[in-house]
């Protein structure tokens, strides 16, 4: 099969390796469509350095069941599914109580998180286990499913861990990939008013498209001001959903009391301040978030089966594997939204 293999930093190679067999429990799937992440972004460029090669990257994967391991029986050849990319082993302790992202034994299609990494979607087939499976709802597109697990971060990130209510003031930092999602959870799930916030005036635009109330850039304003100028009483939320540490700290600057702050972007180790004593008077909440789980999965695919946030407004180019390399000079730009692969 023809996979996207990375051999090292900024050496990405398009070559053909075995089609996998799956084992017990798994299944083989003909990856129809997998969007690009930013982590799969910064592994590429070695911004993300948590990398063991030869690695195929890609985990936001939906396709078509090809091939079944010994004694599988909850899904058959012809399935057309979406694959959670996290697994888990369902017996520790976390996994017992429903928190299978903090499983002790778990693995990721080489995303971001635990050291058991296995391949993933930049590829014509992947192995995947029985239980990271998800039917997928026939009238929806590949390109459409395959957004699920972004989608479930970001309804894990702002409804589950932070509790976003009817009416909440949020305010989203950075409206690129996860961030677009965020925005669309938040008004899908009522907010009052929306502030996006970004430095691209092109994420701006498709923010404003997807619901955003106000949009703030602060390469051309305080932020932070300007922010307060929209919402005088301040927040009730704040999402970081852009990585860089300055939108951390600008997080941290919009706080008032009562604020509930997710840092959900950031993955790299870096530092920022924070007064102890106003945040102890502030009584600000912090959450955080990543990963996700078969609830957050679930959550989402009920999400785009009954329209409530639609990937393909989000979507902005499409490649084949074969254009892989255009693809990640695209995530580059500044000038798109959602990439996705096309197996």
């Amino acid at each position: 099969m023809l996979a996207a293999v990375l051999r090292d930093f900024d050496a990405l190679v398009l070559e053909e390796v075995p089609t996998p067999e799956p084992g017990s429990g798994e299944a083989l799937v003909r990856v129809k469509a997998c969007g690009i992440c930013a982590t799969d972004y910064k592994a590429v460029m070695g911004i993300r350095r948590n990398v063991t090669f030869p690695a195929i990257l890609g985990h936001e994967p939906a396709g078509v069941v090809s091939a079944v391991g010994p004694g599988v029986t909850e899904v058959g050849e012809g399935d057309e599914v979406v694959v959670q990319p996290s697994g888990f082993c369902g017996h520790c302790a976390h996994c017992r109580v429903g928190l299978t992202h903090y499983c002790e034994h778990s693995y990721t299609t080489v995303g971001d998180g635990p050291p058991d990494t296995r391949p993933g979607a930049f590829a014509e087939y992947m192995i995947a286990e029985v239980k990271t499976l998800y039917v997928k709802p026939p009238a929806l597109s590949f390109d459409a499913a395959c957004q699920t697990e972004p989608i479930s971060g970001a309804w894990k990130g702002l409804i589950h861990m932070s509790e976003m209510q009817v009416g909440d003031d949020v305010v989203i930092i950075g409206t690129g990939g996860i961030g677009m999602y965020c925005l669309m959870v938040a008004k899908a799930a009522g907010a009052g008013r929306l502030v996006a916030v970004d430095v691209s005036e092109y994420a701006l635009s498709t923010a404003r498209k997807l619901g955003a109330t106000h949009c703030v850039n602060p390469a051309t304003c305080d932020a932070r001001q300007a922010v307060y100028d929209i919402l005088p009483d301040g927040p009730d939320l704040v999402v970081e959903a852009a990585g860089p540490i300055e939108a951390v700290r600008l997080m941290v600057s919009m706080l008032r009391r009562g604020t509930r702050w997710n840092v959900f972007g950031i993955t790299t180790h870096e530092t920022f301040e924070l007064d102890g004593g106003l945040a102890h008077f502030l009584e600000a909440r912090m959450d955080a978030s990543f990963g996700t789980n078969p609830l957050a999965m679930q959550k989402a695919l009920r999400l785009i089966e009954r329209g409530l946030v639609d990937p393909e407004q989000a979507i902005s180019h499409r490649f084949p594997l074969s254009e892989i390399h255009t693809a990640m000079d695209v995530m580059g730009s500044p000038e798109r939204n959602k990439v996705i692969i096309n197996p």
